[in-house]
Order: C-alpha cells, then sequence, then structure tokens
C-alpha cells in the first residue's frame, strides 16, 4: 500500500465552523496529515490555529459568518483551495407548534441554503481550473430520523445528504467527490442541553451500542479519509458516525 495513500501534504482545505468542536477536530485531523488548514467562523478560531501550528501544523484564521449564505462566494477565486469541509451550522430548539419563521428561516439560511453556495461556489472555481478536490458536507444522525423539538434543524439535515448525492452525480466527471458525515451524538455545544439533562442523557445513551457519546476527533479522522487518495472513488456517500445507533 503506497505510504502516502491518507497522506494530505499539498492540499489546501477550508473548514468552516472550525472553532470549536467537531469543526475544530476537522481542521487538527486535516492538518496532522498534512493539510494547509483556513479555519473559520463567525468568531475568532485562535485556538484551532494554535492547536495545530502547536503541532507543527499550517493554519491560518477566516472570519465567516454564514448568517450571509452567500458568505464564501469570493472566498475560493484564485485561492489554491482543493478541500471544503462544509461544518458550521445552528440549532433553534422550541415545539413544532410554536416553532417560529424567524427560527426557521436562520436555520435554513445556514445549515442549508449556506452550504449549498458554498459548494457552489467552491466547486465553479475547480471546474474552471480542471482540477479535482473533495467536498465533506457535516450531516447528522436527523439526515435520516426525525428528531424532537427541532423540525428546521431536522429539514435542514436532510437537505444535506441530498445536496451531498445531487453535487456528487454533477461533479464526477470534473474528479470533485462530494461526500457527508452523518454523526450521532458528539459532545459538543450544540448537545450540551441533551448531555445536562439526565433523562434525555440516559435514553440516548441507552440507544448507543458503543455505550457512550462520540468525541469530535471520532469524525476528525473520518473527514481526513474522505479528503485523502484512499477515498478518491468514494462520492455521493452519508457515512454514519453514531456509535452504531442508526443499525439498532
Amino acid at each position: 500500500m503506497p505510504h502516502d495513500l491518507f497522506s494530505l501534504t499539498g492540499r489546501k482545505a477550508l473548514v468552516t465552523g472550525a472553532n470549536t468542536g467537531i469543526g475544530q477536530a476537522i481542521a487538527c485531523a486535516l492538518a496532522a496529515q498534512g493539510a494547509e488548514v483556513i479555519c473559520a467562523g463567525r468568531r475568532p478560531c485562535t485556538d484551532t490555529v494554535q492547536k495545530i501550528t502547536a503541532a507543527g501544523g499550517q493554519a491560518e484564521d477566516m472570519r465567516l459568518d454564514f448568517a450571509d449564505p452567500m458568505a464564501a462566494r469570493d472566498v475560493f477565486s484564485g485561492a489554491g483551495f482543493d478541500l471544503l469541509i462544509n461544518n458550521a451550522g445552528i440549532i433553534r430548539r422550541e415545539d413544532s407548534v410554536n416553532y417560529s419563521e424567524a427560527d426557521w428561516d436562520a436555520v435554513i439560511d445556514v445549515n442549508q441554503k449556506a452550504l449549498f453556495f458554498t459548494c457552489q461556489a467552491f466547486g465553479r472555481e475547480l471546474i474552471a481550473r480542471g482540477t479535482g478536490g473533495a467536498i465533506v458536507n457535516i450531516a447528522s444522525l436527523l439526515s435520516f430520523q426525525g428528531g424532537i423539538r427541532v423540525p428546521a434543524y431536522t429539514a435542514s439535515k436532510h437537505a444535506v445528504a441530498g445536496i451531498t448525492k445531487s453535487l456528487a452525480n454533477e461533479w464526477a466527471p470534473h474528479g470533485i467527490t462530494v461526500n457527508a458525515i452523518a454523526p450521532g451524538y458528539i459532545v459538543t455545544n450544540n448537545t450540551e442541553a441533551l448531555r445536562n439533562d439526565p433523562a434525555r442523557n440516559n435514553a440516548i445513551l441507552a440507544r448507543i451500542p458503543a455505550g457512550r457519546w462520540g468525541e469530535p476527533s471520532d469524525i476528525g479522522g473520518t473527514a481526513a479519509y474522505l479528503c485523502s487518495k484512499a477515498a478518491r472513488y468514494v462520492t455521493g456517500a452519508v457515512i454514519n458516525v453514531d456509535g452504531g445507533w442508526l443499525a439498532r
């Protein structure tokens, strides 16, 4: 097996939502495999950049707020990116009978609309350049299930899976792979409320065959694989990283 099958040396990646949690873990994993990583977020990604550079990797901070779904429209032109990880996302919890239009629009704008138009800008640049690349979108366990009190988030993550498959079909001839990772319950800021609710926490753990919540690093390695030569013929996949939840 070639020693560089999983190497990302010479590749340049944009990781959105890289200031903490899953995004930070992905940025660190890509850098550990040799990629130059641009860490984007609506808040500074200083901690992520410091972790990467302290380990001898290459990283820079970039401010992008996907409350504007077109925030990345000018990011890729002539910038040399060949990897894109769409991790930025938000969640708003409320009973469906009380869910507001403002919350619906905010979630859909960030999780669905911004993801598509960021992919579009990236794909347009790579196709014009005539080079291949890889996109990894962060979907969710709720790309397959309904969830509770998160109707807009569930809708947006179903859409992420569909967008991933659609773009994979269109862009495979250009050497661009488009895949998604569907995490289960991971220890992040978005799940803090669930972990702090003993009843919900215990119910979730009872459904996970692995017997534990996932860690952000569990997602990082999967993303690095999907960006590598080892996955050059993998496209249109939505990979579950859920401790066996969906297998039950």
